[in-house]
């Protein structure tokens, strides 16, 4: 089969009956056109009772192509990223999220490293599909990856499939129908009122000021070693505005907030009196209260925090159930704003949570009431 040039740039004109090319003209066969389309993928149409009425389909065709700058430049995109290895993509699309705190960055590079690169480092992004990406779900599965881990690589690997899906590489996305993974918190372990109190004298000063502000105004860890007396805006009222970043060991922004963002949490007379007893006690850098204990520059470690905690477990000088941490301190907080009937959508934003969703995830079983007495009290009104 030989194949006859039409107008350049357009495509080929070509019979490919067995034919020699000089016997085309009296051969009862008809003609075919191959032309690129507007996706760069290699077209094919036959059944054109001569030469010239083919030579026509593929100028109009070409003609189409012209006339639709938008469909030249999503080929031109497919021909660029649709043969680019993920790697190399998933590179530039990191360079992009300027939104990220160093820490995020940080567990980023981690789900790049150890889960993404490897199962798709050398893979072309015009080869997705829903089975490629429900093939990696189900390896992490038999790997025996941990659902947050699941949940953590799929979500990177989403956002990344997301932003090919937007360039136009895929003509339907490659998520559509995978059932992501569901990863469900277990159920926080959160120390009653005798255990917190005990909690409150087990350690030393910095221990029973940090269990006082998680547990009172519901802090991370991270947030309580950033405790600030000039943070307190109103005698019921402290303005959470940065944490100790775990990774860079410096002040840092607020986890899910924009540089210079806070949250105000309701500040009870209990927590406001022990941040100003601390503070008379010990001093202030710039009305930071704790600092690193060698090294006064620095800001407090989290991670102190946490060896406490632990030597305190060890020592058996206070009751910690099983699975109770540190965190379960900011647990209690909202137990007890949910046990006080506080709308947990108060709960979520004063916690600083990204969605309600993971209020609800959490603490929905600390709930008050149920449908059987939703129901009872609505009754009430319906019988008066």
């Amino acid at each position: 089969m030989a194949a006859t040039t039409t107008i350049h740039g357009t495509g080929t004109v070509f019979k490919d009956c067995g034919h020699a090319p000089s016997y085309w003209p009296k051969c009862a066969h008809g003609w075919k056109i191959r032309y690129r389309n507007a996706f760069g993928k290699q077209s094919q149409e036959s059944g054109f009772p001569d030469k010239d009425k083919a030579s026509e389909r593929l100028l109009e065709i070409h003609n189409q192509k012209a006339s639709k700058p938008a469909n030249q430049a999503k080929a031109q995109r497919i021909a660029r990223y649709g043969q680019m290895r993920f790697d190399e993509y998933a590179t530039a699309w990191k360079e992009g999220q300027r939104h990220l705190a160093p820490a995020s960055v940080g567990h980023l590079d981690s789900l790049l490293q150890h889960h993404l690169y490897p199962a798709f480092g050398s893979r072309r992004m015009g080869t997705f599909d829903h089975k490629v990406v429900d093939g990696f779900i189900r390896t992490m599965e038999r790997n025996g990856a941990g659902l947050a881990t699941q949940s953590n690589a799929f979500d990177k690997l989403k956002a990344i499939l997301l932003d090919a899906h937007r360039l136009g590489l895929f003509e339907e996305s490659p998520l559509l129908g995978v059932q992501a993974p569901v990863y469900d918190p277990k159920k926080a372990v959160i120390p009653s009122p005798e255990q917190l109190r005990n909690l409150r004298l087990a350690g030393d000063d910095i221990f029973t000021l940090l269990v006082d502000v998680m547990s009172g105004c519901g802090l991370r860890n991270a947030e309580a070693a950033a405790v600030n007396v000039n943070n307190i805006v109103a005698d019921d009222v402290y303005r959470v505005t940065e944490q100790v970043n775990q990774t860079t060991k410096h002040y840092e922004r607020l986890k899910h907030r924009k540089p210079g963002e806070y949250r105000d949490v309701p500040l009870p007379a209990r927590v406001k009196d022990s941040i100003e007893w601390y503070a008379d006690k010990y001093g202030t850098v710039d009305g930071y209260l704790l600092r690193h204990p060698h090294d006064a520059g620095r800001p407090y470690q989290p991670y102190l925090l946490q060896n406490q905690w632990q030597r305190l477990k060890r020592s058996g000088a206070v009751d910690i159930p099983e699975g109770m941490v540190i965190y379960g301190c900011r647990h209690f907080f909202a137990s007890n704003c949910l046990a006080h009937r506080i709308p947990i959508t108060d709960v979520a934003e004063w916690m600083g949570h990204k969605s309600l969703e993971i209020t609800f995830k959490i603490y929905r079983h600390l709930m008050p009431g149920s449908i059987g007495q939703a129901a009872k009290m609505l009754n009430v009104e319906l019988t008066a």
